[in-house]
């Protein structure tokens, strides 16, 4: 197949391209505006292959956009562009609705009008997957899950543009018969993973023992993903899933984020001893606004139909993840030196001084 992935230099989205690419034998344009979380050397193992094509892009740009279907004639789409740490949305909501939900109607008006020119037998088969999050559903009470038919109900300003786009790309179905698919994932983790996010940010402030931040009383719940397992998912759903259909992506691992950190902390310990264990090092600091609670996946509808299921348990996943980390120093370091170094973000304006907060630690 032939696809266009936007978002492709992003955390999920190379981990996408490289499947895709090497595993699959895919022809695959990657359209990247490259903001702060991109990294091209993510997709460095790539070089050379003939297979794989770089656009720098803005997915906004109507013209780019218009010009990337006309030149690569994809048999299909996977939409991952997006601004998406929770944080950020706090303090910087405009450029959530200007990528999540103005640039996302862009792109779907430039797979419009290339589906609604393309011979009958390629248009029956051309897809355009929708990469969204389980966020758009707001919190959950405890042993409750999120299923395919739970109502909206965004709490953040990234979850409400998210949730927008949800709502865009249903409509193109509805409306137009531009033949799409959606799937709302949980928390993804593993190699690559920009250090702003919970994961690879405590793991990296433990390794450099520094404090670690968590939020609240730390009970918060996430359902915890491979980002492995979840490529491979889209790309079944982008094979298989059935027109206009929505498909839940967890990886059956709900956890609350004072175990993810104390996990964390045991694995280093044991790999790269320290003078006092890392658990030490944890931190209580205020929540942030609008924190949801509980989040927790129900994925029966795409094991079912589909076949899927993620390989990967939260402890072989997170086992994985921290070794990678440790071997991969060549990847992170420049990350931490010269684009964030941990400094905590999403604190709302505050008219009175105050002391400054720990690094943040949002999932």
């Amino acid at each position: 197949m032939r696809v266009i992935v936007t978002g492709g230099a992003g955390f999920i989205g190379s981990a996408l391209v490289r499947y895709l690419v090497r595993d699959r034998g895919w022809e695959v344009l990657n359209v990247d505006k490259l903001t702060y979380a991109a990294n091209l050397q993510s997709l460095s193992s790539l070089s050379g292959r003939s297979n794989y094509r770089f656009m720098q892009a803005d997915i906004g740009d109507h013209v780019a956009m218009r010009h990337a279907f006309s030149d690569f004639q994809p048999d299909g789409v996977m939409h991952l562009a997006a601004e998406s740490h929770v944080d950020r949305s706090i303090s910087s909501s405009a450029e959530f609705i200007k990528t999540n939900v103005l640039g996302t109607h862009v792109l779907l008006e430039a797979a419009r009008r290339y589906w609604s020119e393309l011979p009958v037998t390629r248009g029956d088969t051309f897809r355009f997957l929708h990469v969204s999050t389980d966020e758009v559903f707001g919190t959950l009470d405890e042993g409750d899950f999120f299923t395919e038919t739970t109502a909206y109900d965004p709490r953040s300003p990234y979850s409400a543009s998210k949730a927008s786009s949800d709502h865009l790309v249903s409509a193109w179905r509805e409306t137009y018969g531009l033949p799409t698919l959606i799937t709302n994932c949980s928390n993804n983790y593993g190699p690559y993973h920009f250090p702003e996010k919970l994961i690879p940010l405590i793991l990296l402030n433990a390794l450099e023992k520094k404090p670690l931040p968590v939020y609240g009383d730390g009970r918060q719940v996430r359902d915890w993903l491979y980002v492995e397992d979840h490529v491979k998912a889209l790309t079944t759903v982008l094979e298989r899933g059935r027109i206009g259909e929505t498909y839940n992506v967890g990886g059956r691992a709900p956890t609350e984020n004072i175990t993810v950190v104390e996990r964390i902390c045991d694995l280093l310990d044991a790999r790269v001893p320290n003078e006092v264990p890392r658990r030490n090092l944890i931190r209580f600091v205020t929540d942030r606004p609008g924190h949801d609670r509980r989040y927790a996946i129900d994925p029966t509808k795409i094991e079912t139909e589909l076949g899927w299921r993620a390989e990967k348990t939260f402890d072989t996943g997170i086992t994985a993840t921290v070794d990678w980390y440790l071997n991969n120093d060549w990847w992170w370091r420049p990350l931490r030196e010269n684009v964030y170094s941990g400094t905590r973000l999403g604190l709302l304006a505050d008219p009175a001084p105050a002391k400054t907060e720990l690094a943040e630690n949002s999932v």
